[in-house]
């Protein structure tokens, strides 16, 4: 027994050694935190460090950014609970049910610290460093809380960003900072260093995982399943610091218990604050609506997440002047982001069975008594759709949400997603089941709802975002159980194509773009149907690719080229042996056009909104993989336009866009060039003296009357926050080919146009009713009646293509990437 005492009382000893010999941050890096903003491969080196040099953390790569830099997370605990770690994190996931039955009982809290999501809010990162080592070292009786908390630490999920925010700082800022926010280091340029490397905002990509930064954390987030997740953050200069608890709308989702233990949570951090003479708010400004944030991701499935916010952003720099005089320091930000980080961990640990007690309810209800309004969501299954569902569950894999087939043929009722009301219908043996009777009920419920309701207008994004309009997939949801099959999976394979003729290719997926411009890249010629066609009994409606063996000789086997790529996108390819079809149009009618692989240009830089260019970039280099040329605003005057048949123009302001640019522009356009004008890039063709395109006037005389203390709610009135609306399609146009006569379009802005007098108004919102879900304000509302969402102009010997909808928001609006390849490829060639 003695020795047994002395052995460990020797390892108390060892460990307090081990502790006190620790580097602070201050000492490992050679400078004070708050002095610098620390580079990304520092950051890792410092936790590295302690890793290697302490038994209470593990350090963990999870994956690498776009621009190859590692992203890591950190485990500490006590360094007993680290040498159980594999069965706390089993005993935890036993309590969810995704890998089984539920089972087993935790005890120990998981604590999950996201920083510097944004790129520029560069201060919380300066504070994981500083709330690791505090940890480790015992600091405001951290040990003690160690005993029973697990605290997860991504001390920065956007390196991409932050280097290229503290490159910027490193470079401009003063000797001894100006805290003049004139001065250059308050002035980043374009796009700052929020974003990632494809200028996404990665705050919004919890849900969608468009980004490799999103679907690696996701993965590790989804083999923890935390009970808080805290997502650091920064705000404006002259803004109080943000806690828990959150601001109205908040989703009905979301219980009781996780809003009253946001609201203990802060008023834990309340009692530092207000020790300390700090200024703090709460429930006024950020939201728990969007289920595609670092907070409602979390919240959504089961966790208490939570945003806190500290003013600053890319503007503060080292320090800055705020509004009263004071300067706000980089210092005075990570302090108070390590208090509340500290604050957390405090009081997971206190209420760590309390924790576990309530997560545990909160997934044995969504196994066995959801409160889904819909307790199983049909998806309906056709030939034509098959590859949006591939990628639907491609989605919902991700999700971690269980998905079956029905199995048999059965006559059913339930709510009509796109006829938007009770409806009868007949099953398919194909179609896709998703029970809410799981883990991931309350996810579900979140991404599927066709009408979210939210309790305030006043929100902080988009307020619709509904899976099956994403998708455009026919979706009912019914209020009672249906039982579901396995899906049976067959890899798509084939092992030859047969010589012919000709080869056809059906425009009814996005893989069908993937195809094309893969196929344009290795020069194989490839011919459009204008019209619909029909060999072999088989129909190929508008849009289908045709291939002949006819300008393609340079391929000696042309069948064995095409085999490759109908197996790489996993696309019939069907042979046609004459050219004499069953109906009119035959293979040589002049309603089959060939396309030219088309060399396009993407305006960026100054003047155009970072994020949209970013969608577009990124939609060609990792969705389409086909190659642009993306040119500076400043040097659109200098360059030689006729070099390119296409100019893309994201959404912006174009504000330095000179009256040469505009007149190179619509020269380009008369001379046979195409110009892709999207969301308010359309105004540069809008409202002109001579021209066709008009922007729809709203009465304003209520306007003029409205208190001065509803100002930011009079705003609403003309507003509109991501709301779902029914897009009637002409899809006899080659901008609607592929998608039926109905698309549904995410609206974010008021704007809209009145109908082309003398041009192609393809997509256009007739009624109110087209109005499906999410905010949009009356004014607004009334605005959209009789507009033109999606239209083609002509314009001299070339045509202008208007996407008023952004077809490409966020990268998740799936159905939107057809729609965009369509004004790739589609539009012009007839």
């Amino acid at each position: 027994m003695k020795k047994i005492f002395t052995i460990i009382i020797l390892c108390l000893v060892t460990q307090s050694l081990s502790a006190q010999s620790l580097q602070s941050p201050d000492q490992k890096l050679g400078y004070a935190l708050g002095d610098k903003f620390t580079f990304h491969h520092q950051v890792v080196d410092y936790f590295t460090y302690l890793a290697e040099n302490s038994d209470q953390i593990i350090l963990e790569k999870y994956g690498e950014t776009y621009e190859g830099r590692p992203l890591y997370y950190a485990v500490i605990s006590s360094s007993e609970n680290i040498s159980n770690l594999d069965e706390i994190q089993n005993r935890n996931l036993g309590q969810t049910g995704l890998k089984g039955e539920l089972n087993g009982v935790a005890e120990k809290a998981v604590v999950w610290l996201s920083y510097n999501i944004h790129g520029n809010e560069a201060s919380s990162t300066e504070a994981s460093m500083k709330t690791a080592y505090e940890l480790l070292s015992g600091g405001m009786d951290s040990e003690e809380w160690l005993k029973n908390t697990v605290v997860i630490m991504d001390p920065c999920v956007n390196p991409d960003g932050r280097d290229r925010y503290a490159n910027f700082y490193r470079r401009y800022g003063a000797k001894d900072y100006n805290p003049n926010l004139d001065a250059v280091e308050h002035d980043e340029p374009w796009p700052g260093g929020r974003p990632n490397h494809y200028l996404f905002d990665l705050n919004r990509d919890w849900a969608w995982q468009t980004q490799a930064e999103s679907k690696a954390r996701m993965k590790v987030y989804h083999e923890w399943m935390p009970h808080i997740h805290v997502d650091f953050h920064e705000q404006s200069i002259n803004s109080p610091y943000y806690f828990a608890p959150a601001a109205e709308p908040l989703h009905e989702v979301i219980t009781d218990w996780q809003k009253d233990f946001q609201t203990q949570i802060g008023q834990n951090h309340a009692k530092y604050f207000d020790k300390n003479n700090w200024l703090y708010f709460t429930r006024e400004r950020f939201d728990l609506f969007y289920p595609s944030y670092g907070d409602t991701y979390p919240t959504f499935n089961g966790a208490i997440g939570m945003t806190y916010e500290q003013a600053g952003n890319g503007r503060a720099g080292l320090g800055a002047l705020t509004n009263m005089g004071d300067t706000l320091t980089l210092k005075d930000r990570l302090e108070h982001h390590f208090t509340t980080g500290m604050s957390t961990v405090e009081i997971a640990s206190q209420n760590a069975e309390k924790l576990n007690n309530e997560f545990r309810k909160y997934f044995s209800r969504n196994i066995n008594n959801p409160e889904d309004q819909f307790k199983t969501y049909i998806i309906k299954w056709t030939e034509d759709k098959k590859q949006d569902i591939e990628s639907l569950l491609d989605f919902l894999e991700d999700q971690k949400i269980e998905v079956g087939e029905i199995g048999k043929e059965q006559k059913l009722s339930g709510y009509s997603y796109f006829q938007r009301e009770e409806r009868s219908f007949q099953s398919n043996e194909k179609d896709l089941v998703i029970s809410a009777y799981q883990p991931k009920s309350t996810l579900i419920q979140a991404l599927f709802d066709p009408k979210p309701k939210y309790s305030d207008s006043l929100t902080y994004d988009i307020t619709a975002w509904s899976i099956p309009y994403a998708y455009g997939l026919e979706t009912y949801g019914l209020k009672n159980r249906i039982n579901s099959e396995p899906i049976e999976t067959v890899k798509f394979n084939k092992d030859n194509l047969k010589s012919a003729y000709a080869y056809a290719v059906k425009w009814n997926s996005f893989n069908s773009a993937q195809f094309l411009a893969e196929a344009l890249q290795k020069d194989i010629k490839v011919r459009i149907a204008y019209k619909t066609l029909k060999f072999n009994n088989e129909q190929f409606n508008k849009g289908s690719l045709i291939i002949t063996r006819t300008n393609n000789e340079r391929y000696k086997n042309l069948n064995e080229e095409l085999l490759k790529l109908s197996n790489k996108y996993e696309l019939e390819v069907y042979p046609i042996s004459t050219g004499f079809a069953d109906q009119i149009y035959d293979i040589g009618s002049s309603e089959i056009q060939f396309v030219k692989a088309p060399k396009i240009a993407v305006l960026m830089d100054e003047g155009v909104s970072s994020l949209a260019y970013g969608e577009i970039w990124h939609f060609f280099e990792q969705s389409l993989d086909y190659p642009i040329h993306s040119i500076r605003m400043n040097s659109f005057n200098r360059i030689d336009i006729s070099e390119y048949d296409q100019i893309i123009l994201p959404s912006g302001s174009y504000f330095n866009l000179s009256d040469e640019g505009k007149t190179k522009l619509n020269e380009f356009a008369n001379s046979g060039g195409k110009i892709i004008a999207m969301g308010s890039a359309i105004s540069l063709f809008a409202d002109l003296e001579d021209g066709k395109l008009k922007s729809k006037k709203a009465d304003s005389s209520e306007e003029a009357l409205a208190l001065y203390e509803n100002a930011e709610r009079k705003r609403l009135s003309s507003s509109i926050f991501g709301a779902i609306y029914d897009v009637q399609m002409d899809n006899s146009h080659p901008l609607a080919f592929g998608l039926g006569n109905q698309y549904f379009s995410l609206k974010t802005s008021g704007k809209a146009y009145d109908y082309l007098p003398n041009g192609w108004n393809v997509g256009v919102i007739k009624t109110n009713n087209s109005h499906i879900a999410g905010f949009a304000g009356y004014k607004a509302k009334e605005k959209q009646i009789s507009s033109m969402v999606f239209g083609v102009e002509a314009r001299g010997r070339g045509e202008i293509v208007y996407l008023q909808d952004d077809p490409l928001f966020r990268a998740f609006w799936h159905q939107g990437k057809m729609l965009f390849a369509n004004a790739l490829f589609m539009v012009g060639n007839d």
